[in-house]
């Protein structure tokens, strides 16, 4: 089995019920088991159209799936909870990144791993921190934790909170 990091992030509707929702539909998928999932954390959005502040977080799976599996499990979670992709930046449901994949490297027009902008996002790199500190990024050869660390000390991230349901989400 190999690590494997999502990233969660909702800021349409309920936030927080949307992410608890994607986190129990993955763990019911074989090959996934939940390991470790961070706080939410309430985000200001990075895009230049206006819209509302996220909810963020990231969970840590031991996975033995290949990566495009993952995605396909993702992207139909996404889909199912109404997420479409009218323009890029455009506000969302759900939105579910496989950030990284054990110390695999893939690059294919519909999925890169680990996340090409991973490493310059506190609101990927702190949730991740608090679950996986010592993950190592394979391509950086940093961990988590050094990545974090590189941030500028003010990037918009403040813990929200804990997951809806979470005695329901392990």
């Amino acid at each position: 089995m190999e690590p494997l990091l999502l990233g969660f992030g909702s800021n349409l509707g309920d936030r927080a019920a949307a992410l608890s929702a994607a986190l129990r539909s993955l763990m019911q998928v074989p090959g996934l088991r939940l390991v470790a999932r961070s706080s939410l954390y309430e985000t200001e959005p990075v895009s230049a159209v206006p819209q509302g502040d996220f909810l963020n977080a990231c969970a840590l799976f031991e996975c033995t799936l290949p990566p495009q599996i993952v995605m396909a499990h993702l992207q139909g979670l996404e889909a199912r909870h109404g997420r479409t992709r009218s323009q890029p930046g455009a506000a969302r449901t759900l939105d579910l990144d496989l950030l990284l994949h054990g110390a695999r490297t893939l690059a294919t027009p519909s999925l890169m791993v680990p996340h090409p902008r991973m490493c310059e996002r506190g609101f990927v790199l702190i949730p991740a921190v608090e679950i996986a500190p010592d993950l190592v990024h394979p391509q950086r050869a940093l961990t988590l934790r050094q990545l974090r660390d590189l941030l500028p000390t003010e990037c918009g991230v403040q813990r929200f909170g804990d997951w809806a349901g979470a005695e329901a989400v392990g």
